[in-house]
């Protein structure tokens, strides 16, 4: 994705750019929130948490490797959301990426998520990456349903490959989109 877009959606008007380095204070915030707000993400809140430094650092690989792709979702000067695809320099698996999303739980449905996840298979189909992969937890069904409906199938169970707080494992289900043109 080149240069920003900008939607609106139930009186909030939000864009979605590429990730710049100066973007890294708000992104180490802004990712110490989401996984403090939802059990749907892989941490806790504080867990495997990424510095200002090490967003700098990976926002800069990320911009000169052709098989990377790192987005932000702005409303107004904040960062409410992001997403990444992630690929190999490995010849073998080159062909394919995986994506993660999150977006701040008072922003959920304006669409921020969806609109992230668009612009990523946009930025996938015109790379020609043949294969999108994402993981997503089982009792998350308004995500599963989106990702349905753009594409993704369903490849895999990782059975019991959550524990949550109320003590129950839950299992992760793995999706894929395949470009085949």
């Amino acid at each position: 994705m080149r240069g920003e877009k900008y939607f609106s959606a139930r009186y909030l008007q939000y864009r979605i750019r590429q990730a710049e380095e100066a973007d890294a204070e708000k992104l180490a915030k802004v990712r110490l929130r989401i996984d403090g707000e939802t059990e749907n993400m892989d941490r806790e809140q504080g867990e495997d948490s990424i510095d200002p430094l090490g967003f700098k650092e990976l926002i800069k690989a990320d911009g000169e490797a052709n098989h990377n792709l790192f987005l932000v979702a702005e409303v107004g000067p904040d960062i409410v959301g992001f997403s990444r695809c992630a690929g190999s320099h490995l010849k073998r698996m080159a062909h394919q990426v995986e994506f993660g999303v999150g977006v701040r739980k008072e922003f959920w449905g304006h669409g921020i998520g969806k609109n992230l996840l668009k612009e990523s298979i946009s930025w996938a189909d015109a790379n020609k990456i043949v294969k999108m992969t994402l993981r997503v937890l089982e009792t998350n069904s308004a995500a599963i349903q989106l990702y349905q409906k753009l594409g993704f199938e369903v490849e895999g169970i990782l059975k019991k490959d959550k524990l949550l707080s109320d003590g129950a494992f839950y299992d992760t289900i793995l999706m894929a989109r395949f470009n085949d043109a």
